[in-house]
């Protein structure tokens, strides 16, 4: 898996953040609303229930009714009837109505017209059609009182006048209240039945009272959804956008001063990620700053030793004494040399960053690397007269993680410094001492010293403040500049001085982090 292919998003790629974030808020909500399901299931529960319930009222009611003597029934139908709320009809053999509990007492039960009730009702049996249909649920046949009171209208036994065991239909009123009529025949009366009829309004109305509840729930939940997801995405989408804008005109680059918003008062990531992005941005200026100077100081640097190089080119052509042109060669032989170091010490000094980024650290003792690199230019006589002495520390006592390459290009370059401001027959002294925690590398010249003003600008490019002494050319002024990029990339700090005993002369001094469990 490639480096933040885990971030991808597959599905979502094309979608906006706000977008994202109102998908999630809906999709809680749509699980919410999941709940009208389960409502649905509850509803055909009671439904049940009722049902089941008004068939054993209706077995009672017909164990009641044979029991009854024929001068009682009559009493006794209305009495059950009032109290069950039921409306009781008894059919005989040839299916006619002989008795009605609504004839012998008041109905118990209004089945309402629903053209003459309020629009709120209306309403609400449109939500009821409309939630049960998104539910998928069970279509209900519609129950009509026949016009003719005949038990075959009752489509219970498909026309026949009676029936030998207990029916059970389930149906709705025309303003949507369940309705469950069970027939019972008549164990000791042949051919007679008795048809109760049950209104479940009580039902409906707590079905309606837990939707409507429900509903509100689900509207102000997602009213809030809705808010939260505006306030979210204007608290972590906008500064977003103003960060994309910004970094967006940083690139083109087509203002020199891009200001990206560091969000001060956040302390959340977006905030991080706004200071984080200010602080790139500056650190890219600043490095774009520095590559326009350095390529503004290496193309004033080249053009001296060429001018002086075409000058020499010129004039030779014109010469014709070989003292002349023998000098004006040596010239043309310097300005080459020079070119060529310059361009050499340019390009490692371009390289410094790109090598230490790509270096991987390991434990260098200074004492072993410093003995190797003084041995070194004693072999070779780079030191030009100029004794080097070298304080060696206890082995394994100044220890560094880093890159023995690179810190022995920054001591020879300190020592080449060191040599080329000694006077004849001068010392050079370098040591190295560690206190636990970082290791200090001094080395100290004979030379006239640094002047005051210019103890940090000697670090500087092209910088260059050379003994009188010495010939023109011979240094680029890239050495100390090298030499505190390579220590700035190990962790380390160097900086410049005079010496503070009574010889004169200057000290460097390098501070980098010791290594740890040596």
């Amino acid at each position: 898996m490639t480096q933040g292919e885990d971030l991808d998003l597959k599905w979502s790629a094309r979608w906006s953040l706000t977008n994202r974030i109102l998908a999630v808020n809906i999709f809680a909500i749509a699980l919410l609303a999941g709940s009208f399901f389960w409502l649905d299931n509850y509803r055909v529960r009671l439904l049940d229930e009722r049902t089941r319930q008004t068939e054993t009222q209706a077995e009672l009611i017909a164990n009641v009714i044979e029991q009854t003597s024929p001068e009682d029934l009559d009493s006794v139908v209305a009495a059950v009837g009032t109290r069950t709320g039921h409306r009781i009809r008894i059919y005989d053999p040839q299916g006619i109505a002989q008795m009605d509990s609504w004839e012998l007492a008041a109905p118990t039960y209004v089945n309402r017209d629903p053209a003459t009730e309020p629009w709120r009702r209306s309403v609400a049996r449109w939500m009821d059609r409309s939630i049960e249909a998104v539910v998928n649920a069970d279509m209900l046949p519609s129950f009509e009182e026949p016009e003719s009171d005949r038990f075959s209208a009752w489509n219970f036994s498909d026309e026949q006048p009676g029936i030998n065991e207990t029916i059970t239909q389930l149906a709705l009123a025309p303003d949507r209240t369940p309705m469950v009529s069970v027939a019972v025949p008549l164990r000791n009366r042949p051919g007679e039945t008795v048809l109760v009829t049950a209104n479940a309004r009580d039902i409906r109305g707590d079905v309606r009272s837990a939707r409507l509840t429900l509903g509100i729930i689900i509207l102000a939940a997602s009213l809030v959804s809705v808010l939260l997801s505006l306030f979210l995405a204007r608290t972590i989408v906008l500064p977003l956008r103003r960060l994309s804008l910004a970094a967006r005109r940083v690139r083109l680059g087509r203002a020199r001063e891009v200001v990206l918003p560091r969000l001060p008062s956040r302390r959340d990531e977006i905030g991080l990620l706004a200071r984080s992005l200010s602080d790139m941005s500056q650190a890219l200026r600043q490095r774009i700053d520095a590559t326009e100077a350095f390529a503004a100081d290496v193309a004033h640097e080249l053009k001296n030793p060429l001018a002086s190089l075409s000058s020499a080119v010129d004039t030779l052509r014109k010469v014709k004494e070989p003292e002349y042109q023998a000098q004006l060669l040596d010239v043309v032989q310097d300005d080459v040399r020079r070119l060529d170091r310059l361009i050499t010490e340019i390009s490692t000094a371009s390289r410094i960053d790109a090598e230490l980024s790509r270096a991987s650290f390991e434990k260098v003792d200074i004492g072993d690397l410093v003995g190797s690199i003084v041995a070194s230019r004693d072999a070779r006589n780079l030191n030009n007269r100029i004794r080097i002495a070298f304080g060696r520390p206890r082995t394994g006592s100044a220890v560094v993680m880093g890159d023995a390459s690179q810190l022995a290009r920054a001591l020879a370059n300190l020592l080449d410094n060191a040599v080329s401001f000694s006077p004849e027959n001068g010392t050079v002294r370098i040591a190295a001492t560690g206190d636990g925690e970082r290791v200090y590398i001094n080395v100290e010249d004979e030379g006239p010293g640094i002047p005051e003003d210019q103890h940090e600008a000697i670090f500087h490019r092209f910088h260059s403040i050379r003994p009188a002494s010495e010939d023109f050319g011979k240094h680029s002024g890239l050495g100390l500049a090298i030499a505190k990029a390579i220590v700035d990339g190990h962790g380390g700090t160097i900086r410049a001085q005079n010496r503070d005993d009574s010889a004169s002369g200057a000290r460097f001094t390098i501070s980098l982090p010791m290594a740890t469990n040596v």
